[in-house]
C-alpha cells in the first residue's frame, strides 16, 4: 500500500517524498490538491487532521489515525468487492473526509483513481465507465437532467450517495438503474460511512444496514449510538433520532436539535421537509421562529425561483395541522454547508 494508480499511471511513495512537483500534479488545481494530500498521507506521521463540514454543529478539526482510515477503506472495498485496477471517480472535495476516503480506498485496493473537479456536475466532464464512485445528491440530480448524464451515471457499477438526504423523487429516478446504488450513513468522526442502504433493484430497503464490526444502540432520547472500534476511538453518541430494528437495521427520523415544540406539539423539521419535497422545485428549508403563544412557530424558507403563494397553499393542504408553516418567506439563498446540506 505504498503506491497509487491515477489515470492509469502508478505513483510510488518515493514520488510524493520528493520536492519536485511534476506528473499529474500540474494537470489542474484539483490534481494539485490530490498531490498535496498524498504527500501528507505518505509522510511519516501516523495521524492527520481532518475537518468536519459543520452540518452537525460548528466546524472543527479532528486528529485521526491513518490505520483507522485504512480499516474504513477495507470495510467499503470488501463490501463492494473492489479489486485492483477498478476505475474509481474522485469528485468530492479533498477538504473533507468523503474525498480523502476515496483516495485511501484507491490506495488500499489498488483502484485506478480519476480526479474530476468537485462541482455540481462532474460527469459532464468525463465519459469513462467507472466501477465505483461517491457523489452527493446534488451531483446525482444534475446528472439526471440530461440523457448523456443519466447514461454515464447508470454505467457506474457501484454508486454510493452521501453528504445529504436523498428525497423520494431522486430515489424514484434511480430505482430502475441496472447497477447498484446505495445511500450512505456516517460522519467525519466515523471516517465516512458505517452503514449502507440499497435504493434500487430487488434489494432496495428503507433501512440502513451497518457494516461488519459496527454496533448500534439507542440513547434514552432515541438518538443513535455507534460503536465502531475499527474506525473510531470513542463510542459516538449522535444527535440523529432513529428507529432501530431488532436485526440491527435502522432508519434516521431527523436531528435531535431540529425538533421544535410548537404549542406543545413536538415537530421534526426534517419530516416536514420530507412531506413538502415532492411539491417544491429547488432548494428550501423548514425552520422556526419564537412565537408568544406557540413558543415556536414553523417557518418555510424558499428561494426566489419558487412560487411562494402556490407553495404556501400546497403546504396547507398536504401537511398535518400542527406542521403547517405560520409564515412562508422568500430569501436570496438557502445557506448550505460545503457538502450541500442545509446550514441551520
Amino acid at each position: 500500500m505504498n503506491k497509487i494508480r491515477i489515470e492509469g499511471n502508478v505513483y510510488t511513495q518515493e514520488y510524493f517524498e520528493s520536492e519536485e512537483e511534476n506528473g499529474f500534479a500540474v494537470r489542474s488545481s484539483f490534481h494539485r490538491q490530490l498531490y498535496v494530500f498524498l504527500k501528507e498521507w505518505f509522510s511519516a506521521p501516523s495521524t492527520l487532521r481532518v475537518r468536519t463540514s459543520g452540518s452537525t454543529g460548528a466546524p472543527k478539526e479532528l486528529t485521526v489515525r491513518k490505520e483507522q482510515m485504512r480499516q474504513s477503506a477495507k470495510m467499503t472495498c470488501d463490501f463492494f468487492g473492489l479489486k485492483k485496477n477498478d476505475k474509481a471517480l474522485l469528485c468530492l472535495p479533498l477538504e473533507y473526509i468523503a474525498g480523502k476516503m476515496m483516495v485511501v480506498r484507491a490506495i488500499y485496493a489498488g483502484l485506478d483513481l480519476y480526479p474530476v473537479a468537485p462541482d455540481g456536475h462532474p460527469l459532464a466532464r468525463t465519459d469513462k465507465p467507472f466501477d465505483f464512485a461517491a457523489l452527493v445528491p446534488l451531483q446525482v440530480y444534475n446528472s439526471l437532467q440530461s440523457a448523456a448524464g443519466k447514461r454515464r451515471l447508470s454505467r457506474i457499477k457501484s454508486l454510493i450517495i452521501g453528504g445529504g438526504a436523498i428525497d423520494d423523487a431522486l430515489e424514484k429516478a434511480l430505482e430502475d438503474f441496472p447497477n447498484a446504488v446505495y445511500s450512505t450513513y456516517g460522519m467525519t468522526e466515523t471516517l465516512s460511512h458505517i452503514a449502507l442502504r440499497r435504493i434500487n433493484g430487488t434489494d432496495a430497503d428503507r433501512y440502513y444496514t451497518p457494516l461488519p464490526g459496527v454496533g448500534l444502540a439507542l440513547s434514552e432520547e432515541q438518538t443513535l449510538i455507534i460503536d465502531a472500534p475499527l474506525v473510531a476511538n470513542e463510542i459516538q453518541i449522535t444527535n440523529d433520532i432513529a428507529e432501530l430494528r431488532p436485526d440491527g437495521r435502522f432508519r434516521i427520523i431527523g436531528r435531535k436539535d431540529n425538533v421544535i415544540n410548537s404549542g406543545g406539539i413536538k415537530i421534526q423539521l426534517e419530516e416536514v421537509e420530507r412531506v413538502l419535497r415532492p411539491y417544491i422545485t429547488g432548494t428550501f428549508a423548514v425552520t422556526c421562529i419564537p412565537h408568544p403563544k406557540l413558543g415556536e412557530a414553523v417557518v418555510l424558507l424558499l428561494e426566489p425561483s419558487a412560487d411562494a403563494v402556490r407553495v404556501g397553499e400546497t403546504a396547507a393542504k398536504v401537511l398535518p395541522h400542527y406542521w403547517k408553516p405560520l409564515h412562508v418567506y422568500t430569501v436570496a439563498a438557502i445557506p448550505q454547508t460545503g457538502n450541500g446540506k442545509t446550514d441551520r
